[in-house]
């Protein structure tokens, strides 16, 4: 059975129970179609500055950008495993997302503002499970991937 678990964390005060509601029915959605199982995340949504700040931090880019995932699942090569309780649920990890970003983006693509919100927070998600677009094949499984679950979902570009 698929339960994912979220951790809303706003520190914009800019989102609606209708928006949060919305990422948390679609990936819930992408929870059961990738066979999760039962999971907990956390999605931060933060300023321009709060994201480049972070980005700056944790990737070396002085700039502002639309989403941030940090995997805890995924591993460098000097951290050691941690075994999970196979009762507890498995931790995928943080998502962070610009809401600035998210509406210019919105305006830019010419769709709506909960399309964009959706679009990223999905994005995060699969990043969380270890999709990767790090070269081209990559980059056709996970946006492919990503597409079909928003059709799937029924979140399109309108």
């Amino acid at each position: 059975m698929t339960t994912l678990h979220i951790d809303f964390i706003d520190e914009t005060s800019l989102l609606s129970q209708e928006d949060t509601a919305l990422i948390s029915d679609l990936l819930s959605f992408a929870a059961k179609e990738e066979h999760v199982g039962e999971a907990e995340c956390s999605i931060s949504f933060v300023s321009n500055e709060e994201i480049q700040e972070i980005n700056k931090q944790y990737r070396g880019k002085d700039k502002s950008t639309d989403v941030i995932s940090f995997a805890l699942e995924e591993m460098s090569e000097e951290e050691i495993e941690i075994i999970s309780d196979a009762e507890m649920p498995r931790m995928l990890g943080d998502i962070i997302i610009s809401v600035e970003k998210a509406k210019e983006q919105a305006e830019e693509y010419n769709h709506s503002f909960s399309r964009e919100l959706g679009f990223l927070a999905l994005h995060g998600f699969l990043h969380l499970l270890g999709y990767d677009h790090m070269d081209e094949t990559e980059e056709a499984e996970m946006f492919g991937r990503q597409n079909q679950i928003l059709k799937d979902f029924g979140l399109l570009r309108s």
